[in-house]
C-alpha cells in the first residue's frame, strides 16, 4: 500500500467531526453462539440471550445516552463524566474522564509488561504467522429490496475470508466472516452518533489514541497481507453506499483439507467391527458427513427507528435513580 493510503486511513480516523444535530434511535442487537456454548447461553442467558437486547440511544448537544433493558450509560463531554446505569437497581455510578484514562493507561502498561516477557521464539512464531496470513474481501449486490424503519433498502453482502498465503481457504483452512447488510439512503442524523463517539474517544484517550492509530498504520506497512486487505476494503467499500439499517454478521471456521481427511477417517473407524460395531451402526444410523465449515457465532443488529427530535429528558438520568457510593 502506498504511504498516501496509510496516511489517509490514519488521517480519517483522527478527524474530529463537529456535533451539529440531535438524533434519537431505537436499536435491537442479538448474539447467537453455536454448539455447547450456544446451548448454555440460551438456557441460562435469560430473555436477552433468546430475544436480543433493545436499546434507546440519544444525542443532544454534548450529551449522549444509551439505555437498554438492564444497563445504560450517559456520557457528558462538557462535564467530562460518564454515568453508568443499573436499570434493575435504579442506581448509577460516576467516573470522570481522568479516572477512565488512568485505568486504560494502567491496563496498557500491564499488557506491555506481559508482551516484554514473551520469549523471542514465541514472538518470531507470531510474527511469521501474521506474515503468512492472506485476506480476501468481496462485496456483492443481491438485487433484493425491502422497506425497513420507513426507508427503502437494498441488500449487499460483504464476505471476508482469511487463509494461508497462496492457498484457498478450503485447502489451508481459516475463517469466513459474512456481513449481510440492508442499506438504506444516507441518513445524515446517524453520522452524529459516530461523530459523538469519536469526540469522546479523543477527549478520554487523547495522545494515546493518536499513537495507537499511528502504530496500526506502521503494522499495516510491515505486513503485506494487511496492506492488501486494506486496499481491498477501500475498493470494495465504495459499493457500500448508504446507511445499514439491518446487519447480520456470521463468523465461520473452515477446516483444512488435511483436517477433513482426518475427520472422515476417524468417522469411518469409529463404528468398530464385529457384532458390537454392527449394533452400534444400527442404533446410531448413518453418520452425518463431516462439514468443512462450522458456524461459530452470529450477531444481528437492527435499526428500529430514527428521530431527530430529542428532549433534555432523553439524555438525563432517569427519574428515581440514586447515585451508588
Amino acid at each position: 500500500m502506498k504511504r498516501s493510503v496509510i496516511a489517509a486511513l490514519v488521517g480519517t480516523a483522527l478527524i474530529v467531526p463537529v456535533v451539529r444535530a440531535d438524533v434519537k434511535t431505537r436499536e435491537k442487537t442479538m448474539f447467537a453462539f453455536e454448539g455447547v456454548m450456544g446451548g448454555l447461553v440460551r438456557t441460562f442467558g435469560g430473555k436477552a440471550a433468546n430475544e436480543g437486547v433493545t436499546s434507546a440511544v440519544a444525542v443532544k448537544g454534548n450529551r449522549k445516552s444509551s439505555l437498554g433493558d438492564s444497563s445504560g450509560q450517559i456520557i457528558d463531554l462538557s462535564e467530562q463524566k460518564v454515568y453508568t446505569l443499573d436499570v434493575k437497581k435504579k442506581e448509577y455510578k460516576v467516573q470522570t474522564f481522568a479516572e477512565i484514562r488512568a485505568a486504560f493507561e494502567k491496563a496498557k502498561a500491564d499488557a506491555e509488561k506481559n508482551a516484554a516477557k514473551m520469549k523471542e521464539t514465541d514472538k518470531e512464531q507470531a510474527d511469521q504467522a501474521a506474515k503468512q496470513l492472506e485476506f480476501d474481501v468481496v462485496v456483492k449486490e443481491t438485487g433484493q429490496k425491502k422497506s425497513l424503519a420507513g426507508y427503502d433498502t437494498h441488500e449487499v453482502i460483504l464476505t471476508m475470508t482469511g487463509h494461508e498465503k497462496g492457498k484457498t481457504v478450503e485447502t489451508s483452512g481459516g475463517f469466513v466472516m459474512t456481513s449481510d447488510m440492508w442499506l438504506g439512503p444516507k441518513i445524515a442524523a446517524l453520522d452524529e452518533l459516530a461523530a459523538f463517539q469519536l469526540k469522546y474517544i479523543k477527549a478520554v484517550y487523547g495522545e494515546a489514541f493518536t499513537a495507537d492509530m499511528q502504530q496500526m498504520a506502521s503494522m499495516m506497512a510491515m505486513y503485506p497481507s494487511f496492506k492488501t486487505m486494506a486496499t481491498q476494503m477501500e475498493t470494495e467499500g465504495r459499493k457500500l453506499q448508504g446507511t445499514p439499517l439491518s446487519t447480520i454478521v456470521t463468523f465461520e471456521t473452515v477446516k483444512s483439507a488435511a483436517e477433513m481427511k482426518d475427520t472422515e477417517s476417524q468417522q469411518q473407524s469409529s463404528g468398530g467391527g464385529g457384532i458390537s460395531g454392527m449394533i452400534g451402526k444400527k442404533l446410531m444410523g448413518k453418520p452425518t458427513p463431516p462439514q468443512q465449515r462450522s458456524k461459530l457465532m452470529t450477531t444481528t443488529h437492527d435499526m428500529l427507528s430514527v428521530d431527530t427530535t430529542v428532549s433534555d429528558a432523553d439524555v438525563a438520568i432517569p427519574v428515581g435513580y440514586k447515585e451508588k457510593n
